[in-house]
């Protein structure tokens, strides 16, 4: 199984950065499935369920979360 996991993504040039990188990643490398955290997505504060929406259609599986 091949896994690529994404530290933090933040803000919209992190989601922007992901959605171009990670559905190239995905074939190039066959992955399995791609874990991210999403946790700053939002402007660096949080996730939105937009934000969220972005960050699952730009190819990730499981987004987590957390505090640092």
């Amino acid at each position: 199984m091949r896994i690529l996991v994404i530290g933090d993504i933040v803000g919209k040039p992190g989601r922007r950065a992901v959605g171009a990188l990670v559905p190239g990643l995905r074939r190039e490398l066959g992955l399995d499935i791609v874990v991210a955290n999403g946790e700053n997505s939002a402007a660096g504060r949080g996730i939105t369920v937009k934000t969220a929406k972005d960050i699952y259609e730009a190819g990730v599986d499981v987004i987590t979360s957390g505090n640092h």
